[in-house]
């Protein structure tokens, strides 16, 4: 089957249809050698508008003759073409003209044959049409139109409307035709729409009952789905906030409205004419900035194809007394320094003038700046003479407002410095020392002085303050530290307490380790293997000291003139051979950041008495009654034991000497001999003698 678009757009073509009807002929004088034959045979049908070629052919005849007619003599309305035992009539396009019964005669020297067919003609070249008297409205009733253009015959149409599956009428055209012509042919049929029609479709179906079409649907149809529509209803207007509006406010107002298709929504506002002004196309209208003209009824309409539905409601704007509003607030708290903007705004007034004051009518000390329905007041750098309470006056007409806000400044912009006497020693005293700089005001300042977490000194400064300046408080305390402070914080907390402070902290804090040193003590040497020695020997020596830090050992040795001479940083010193002059004093001292520990030892090196010198003074030879001194020195360290003697026959005499002196007063005679020294130590001995004479 072919849409009524393809036909239209179908160029012209040949149809040949066969079909059985009465044949008409006759034969004259038939020779069984010549033969006749006529193509389509007996009957063809052929759509109005189409080509159709009619072809009529002999054989046992070399050069027949043709000829065509019509059965009641009526032109050909075609054109004949003989080709040899051909000869061929094409109707194009095929007409009303061209329905009969056509003669095809053959003439072959005396013998002549003929041959008929029948030519009918249709028309069915487009798709039913479907039209509706208005859209389908839910409960009303619609008429639809089923309409069949350019119809031939029209006796034999029948047509179909069905709703759904449902047939709703059916109609076939068998009244006569007074003449051949093309005829459009309709059906109508009217229902009520419901809700189960929603989604069904109309189809109007058409059928030409001719037979044997072979190249032509004999049936054609058109479908139009049903599209129900339910007019607007319950439509309602939905207000927030209020319908009653102070001058300046919003308001949002959402309209909602049934129907199928969902309504398009129309808010008008109802002039004092009665005319309505359209304002939106939306479901939700929003007014902003409410003036007093604005009041009045609006109107919301639910629209659709088929109708409308509307409602109303009424909007009062009231007059809106102007407002004043100063910020931050009514107090500001600003760090000197800082820059502070003080805001002055208006509502409710679209001109007003604004003017700014101290309380005292001092100087502003700002600069202000004025923009439609706000002024500022910038104060910067914040000093002291902007500590005031300041006043913004704003005029509208003929009311005026006044607003007043307090500035006050503090001064807090360094944590607490911590410093200390002196060096944290255990056992001294040390004062701690925690200052605040630059405060303001100095009146609710109050320190506190935390050591790990126990609270050892607080101070308030509650005195009167005279003038207005910024001031260093300091708070100091007095302790004496032990090992056990070491690890510990001290923790200076400082708290200024002024109202609120939004932009800075309340507090500041510093905190410091705690490190005790501890001085040298219990510094001890040991001298291995003893601090006598022979000359020659080897000795280390030892040294160790307590303290925190760990002390530092330091050796040296003591000069005569009471100076000491460095010798090593190392806790042992090491001689590997002395020598007699190496004998003295030895010092260690333990050295750290909180003293010095000192300690000392004597170093003997011992030697063999030596270079012993056992002389007689004035000489060896006196008078009898001169005074004598023996003398007997030695000069080896350490010190010998001196024992002189005068040696006898009858045995030696020790005499009584001091420091190795003897002196004889007045000597005799008797006197005379041979004195020996014998000096010893524990490493050895030495014998030196002289004679002593005496003459008479």
């Amino acid at each position: 089957m072919f849409s009524s678009q393809q036909q239209l757009k179908m160029p012209r073509k040949m149809v040949v249809i066969f079909g059985v009807s009465n044949v008409l002929w006759m034969v004259f004088a038939v020779s069984q050698a010549f033969k006749m034959e006529i193509f389509p045979e007996h009957r063809v049908v052929a759509q109005i508008g189409d080509v159709i070629s009619l072809t009529c052919s002999t054989t046992g005849c070399e050069s027949p003759s043709f000829s065509w007619r019509t059965q009641i003599d009526s032109p050909l309305n075609g054109k004949v073409r003989n080709e040899g035992t051909k000869s061929t009539l094409t109707m194009d396009p095929v007409s009303f003209n061209n329905e009969h019964a056509y003669v095809c005669t053959a003439t072959c020297a005396s013998k002549k044959l003929e041959k008929g067919i029948q030519v009918e003609i249709y028309s069915f070249p487009k798709d039913p049409e479907i039209h509706l008297s208005g859209p389908l409205e839910l409960k009303k009733p619609v008429t639809v139109t089923c309409l069949v253009p350019d119809v031939y015959p029209f006796d034999r149409l029948e047509i179909n409307l069905l709703k759904g599956n449902d047939l709703l009428k059916s109609r076939e055209f068998l009244e006569p035709m007074d003449r051949k012509s093309l005829e459009t042919k309709s059906l109508e049929a009217t229902f009520i729409p419901d809700k189960e029609d929603i989604g069904k479709a109309l189809v109007c179906r058409a059928k030409l009952n001719i037979e044997e079409i072979d190249f032509e649907p004999k049936e054609r149809e058109t479908t139009k789905k049903l599209q129900v529509y339910i007019s607007p209803k319950n439509t309602v207007i939905f207000v927030n906030p209020y319908t009653r509006l102070q001058e300046g406010g919003s308001v949002t107002m959402t309209c909602s409205s049934e129907g199928l298709p969902a309504p398009q929504i129309f808010w008008s506002k109802k002039l004092d004419n009665g005319n309505l002004q359209l304002l939106s196309g939306n479901a939700t209208l929003t007014l902003i900035a409410m003036r007093i003209e604005d009041s009045g009824i609006y109107v919301c309409e639910g629209v659709n194809q088929v109708g409308k539905d509307g409602t109303e409601v009424e909007l009062i704007v009231e007059e809106k007394p102007f407002t004043v509003e100063i910020s931050p607030g009514p107090q500001v708290i600003a760090q000197i320094g800082d820059s502070v903007v003080l805001t002055c705004g208006v509502t409710g007034c679209e001109s007003p003038s604004f003017s700014w004051r101290t309380q005292i009518d001092s100087p502003l000390s700002g600069q202000v700046k004025t923009e439609g329905t706000k002024s500022t007041l910038t104060l910067s750098p914040v000093s002291f003479e902007n500590e005031h309470s300041y006043l913004c006056t704003v005029t509208c007409g003929r009311k005026k407002l006044e607003r007043r806000i307090s500035v006050d400044l503090y001064s807090f912009p360094r944590d607490p410095e911590i410093e200390m006497s002196g060096l944290l020693v255990s056992g001294n005293p040390v004062t701690v020392s925690c200052e605040v700089p630059n405060v303001y005001p100095s009146d609710g300042l109050e320190i506190e002085l935390f050591k790990g977490e126990s609270l050892v000194e607080s101070k308030t400064f509650l005195e009167d303050m005279d003038k207005k300046s910024l001031e260093t408080k300091s708070l100091e305390m007095t302790f004496i530290p032990t090992t056990e402070d070491t690890g510990k914080v001290l923790v200076c907390l400082a708290q200024l307490h002024i109202g609120e402070m939004e932009f800075e902290p309340k507090q500041r804090q510093s905190t410091q380790a705690l490190y005790v040193n501890v001085a040298p003590r219990d510094t001890a040497i040991l001298v291995s293997p003893s601090s006598i020695l022979e000359e020659g020997s080897a000795v280390n020596m030892t040294c160790s000291s307590n303290g925190l830090p760990a002390p530092k050992i330091l050796w040296s040795r003591q000069l005569n003139n009471g100076h000491l001479q460095p010798l090593s940083e190392n806790s042992t010193l090491t001689l590997t051979s002395t020598k007699m002059e190496d004998s003295g004093i030895y010092v260690c001292e333990g050295i750290n950041q909180a003293g010095i520990s000192r300690k000392e030892v004597e170093l003997i090196i011992q030697v063999a008495p030596k270079d012993i010198q056992l002389i007689a003074f004035p000489s060896e030879s006196v008078k009898e009654g001169d005074t004598v001194i023996i003398s007997c020195t030695c000069g080896n360290v350490p010190k010998t034991w001196i024992i002189l003697k005068k040696k006898a026959e009858t045995g030696d005499t020790v005499l009584k000497s001091r420091d190795g002196a003897y002196t004889i007063h007045k000597v005799q005679l008797e006197d005379a001999g041979v004195y020996e020294c014998e000096s010893k130590n524990e490493v050895g001995l030495q014998l030196r003698s002289l004679t002593l004479d005496v003459k008479g």
